[in-house]
């Protein structure tokens, strides 16, 4: 059986963080039969902020390779603008895609944290330096069940093989028609 690596990045979401300050975040939605990866079904929600973080450690970690762009950042970028998130949905999944099928890249357990725990970057970083109770994998292994609260170290057995079903891989184009269905439904919705 040939190895493969699928990445989805979809659904974007807006969230206020207060009375001024927005964010959007993004599902990302991981398949894959590689050995590298503990989990071969995982989901998880990522902000362009960490996007840009995990970028930043892999550039430190990955000297003599380039690390691919992510699309560029945009103080003005609103859900309403449909092109402009299709343009930044397909920019995240690129970048994921070039980084998930560079060797040099994937040892890096912060990559794997990223994509396959629900830890903030702040517990992502130190997680992956031994700074916390619980290992990298039993945060993978603990992801959407809650187990990673605090800082006790924990074990369960749980794995989300059965998510994937939700979640499943799309070409860019399906993706692309997918999200502008979805986005001037909501817009739709939100002006009546």
């Amino acid at each position: 059986m040939q190895e493969f690596i699928r990445v989805c990045v979809r659904d974007p979401r807006l969230h206020k963080d207060g009375r001024w300050h927005t964010h959007v975040d993004y599902e990302i939605c991981l398949h894959t039969n590689s050995l590298c990866f503990r989990k071969k079904t995982s989901s998880v929600r990522r902000r362009y902020s960490e996007f840009v973080w995990l970028r930043h450690c892999l550039e430190q970690n990955a000297f003599i390779i380039d690390v691919p762009k992510l699309p560029p950042w945009n103080p003005f970028f609103s859900l309403q603008n449909t092109e402009r998130v299709i343009q930044r949905i397909k920019g995240l999944q690129r970048f994921l895609e070039i980084v998930l099928h560079t060797s040099l890249l994937l040892s890096d357990s912060r990559l794997h944290l990223f994509l396959q725990s629900d830890l903030s970057i702040t517990k992502i970083a130190r997680c992956a330096v031994g700074k916390t109770r619980y290992t990298v994998a039993e945060a993978i292994q603990c992801s959407r069940t809650g187990c990673i609260r605090s800082e006790e170290k924990v074990s369960c057995d749980s794995d989300c093989e059965s998510e994937w079903s939700s979640c499943n891989c799309f070409s860019l184009e399906q993706l692309e028609a997918a999200q502008r269905n979805r986005i001037e439904t909501t817009f739709a919705f939100k002006m009546s």
